[in-house]
């Protein structure tokens, strides 16, 4: 059998609804991770729809408490079928964000597979149910049409707490590292840059959340009584944020900007398109860093967003001064930021313009990844999509948003190459999230014909790699 046989028989199972079933079968389990009244349906999750097909693929099964967050288990799944083969680590999610039910159309349920269309709607559908379903559907594929093998090595890493952040898992990978080691890394999350175009991702953004406070004293004060003898914090802080971002939306902040776009990163992203499809919002052309493409500011620069601004009390307004005001922002940057040091240099900037009384709180941040895109691995990895899809992939260097990819490339030591099944308007983390059948379809192709090829001529595409690097 070849990769094009094992392509139509994959072609063939999507057909006859199999994948359906199974798909719709994971979405009625309402795994939350958010809620602790779910605990017993994200270990279901893993018993009853992925322990079950690993074991008849031949995995050894490894279930594993969460160090960090209690019922958030982790399951590591191993198969060895010749230590001089290669060894793939891929990953998967089965938590989902909250299933905001009473929001959902009136005719659609997050905890029901609703097709309409070219649309499969339900919680999970695009993350990140669907996603790792298609890839455990080409194992099963390359698995049947081998008869009974892979032709490598693989091992994968699941996780019940994506959504709340992934809690325990760079500890948990730090833990079994040696169980974990690999040589390289293929898994789907994150959306396509469009729903028409396979796509290939090399990393992610990284992101930090921070918190701005004033707090000017304990009580609110008559607006009238005191109005211009009091500093409103509200007015203090909202000129504190134009000192961060300007009316542009542009980082004002030099010590967290990115390094210069190079000639190379640029021929990169000058093949994106960002936008204009169905149901994207229009893109504010003049927001953003000046002199860059819409591309170059999605993946190639740092953007700070206000994600939540409060002084007062919004639901009951008062004639009066506030006490206090405080936002929530997040920095997403790109590799070469110096964001650890994120609140140095805001404390710096803030007090260079005379702000030295705004207080600034660290939340939380993960970091930016990004594989080198002269990787042979991701020509080998674009070329298959191309030749299985029959369209020019596109290549992100990062995606715009994040993910904990820093776990697999940094913790691990690994080239990661992600191959997302999604697109931008699937409702991810909103109300009536959905996966097209169309991308899915086509997803479950490429993914066949990736892990077939890896089978194939894994063995001298990682002597290349290894000599290239050599040189």
């Amino acid at each position: 059998m070849t990769g094009e046989d094992a392509v139509q028989q994959a072609n063939a199972y999507f057909d006859s609804g199999a994948f359906r079933q199974v798909l719709a079968r994971r979405i009625v389990l309402q795994t939350e991770s958010q809620r602790p009244d779910r605990d017993a349906l994200l270990m279901q999750y893993l018993q009853q729809e992925i322990m079950p097909p690993l074991r008849a693929l031949g995995f050894e099964l490894h279930l594993y408490d969460n160090p960090e967050a209690a019922n958030r288990p982790f399951l590591i799944a191993v198969r060895i079928e010749d230590p001089v083969l290669p060894t793939l680590l891929t990953y998967g999610h089965g938590d989902v964000v909250f299933g905001d039910d009473d929001n959902w159309r009136s005719d659609l349920s997050p905890w029901q597979l609703h097709e309409e269309g070219d649309r499969w709607y339900g919680r999970g559908s695009a993350d990140n149910k669907g996603q790792h379903s298609i890839n455990l559907a080409a194992l099963e594929q390359v698995f049947q049409a081998r008869g009974g093998k892979l032709g490598f090595n693989c091992k994968l890493i699941f996780e019940m707490g994506e959504e709340i952040g992934s809690p325990g898992l760079a500890e948990i990978c730090r833990r079994q590292r040696e169980l974990l080691q690999a040589d390289l890394f293929i898994a789907s999350d994150g959306p396509r840059l469009n729903a028409t175009q396979p796509t290939l991702f090399l990393g992610s953004r990284g992101s930090v959340n921070f918190r701005l406070s004033i707090h000017a004293r304990d009580n609110a004060y008559h607006s009238g009584n005191w109005g211009g003898l009091l500093t409103n914090p509200g007015t203090q802080l909202a000129n504190a944020l134009a000192a961060l971002v300007n009316q542009h939306g542009q980082l004002q902040v030099a010590a967290l900007q990115p390094p210069a776009l190079d000639e190379a990163m640029r021929a990169i992203l000058r093949e994106l398109t960002v936008g204009g499809q169905p149901d994207d919002p229009q893109i504010d052309e003049h927001w953003g860093e000046a002199g860059l493409t819409p591309s170059e500011r999605l993946y190639g620069w740092n953007t700070l967003e206000v994600l939540a601004y409060q002084t007062g009390n919004p639901q009951r307004p008062m004639n009066a001064i506030p006490a206090s005001a405080t936002a929530v922002c997040q920095l997403r940057f790109v590799v070469g930021t110096d964001w650890q040091r994120l609140v140095e240099h805001l404390q710096a900037h803030l007090q260079a313009h005379g702000f030295d009384h705004v207080e600034v709180e660290w939340l939380h941040g993960t970091p930016a990844t990004r594989l080198n895109p002269q990787d042979p691995l991701v020509h080998w990895a674009l070329d298959i999509m191309q030749r299985t899809s029959g369209k020019k992939p596109a290549l992100l260097p990062n995606l715009g948003g994040s993910l904990p990819n820093d776990v697999f490339a940094d913790i691990l030591g690994l080239p990661t190459l992600w191959v997302p099944h999604s697109y931008p308007a699937c409702g991810q983390h909103g109300v009536n999230e959905h996966l097209l059948q169309s991308v899915a379809r086509e997803g479950l192709q490429i993914m066949t014909r990736l892990f077939w090829d890896l089978g194939d001529n894994g063995v001298n595409m990682l002597a290349q790699r290894r000599q290239e690097a050599t040189r």
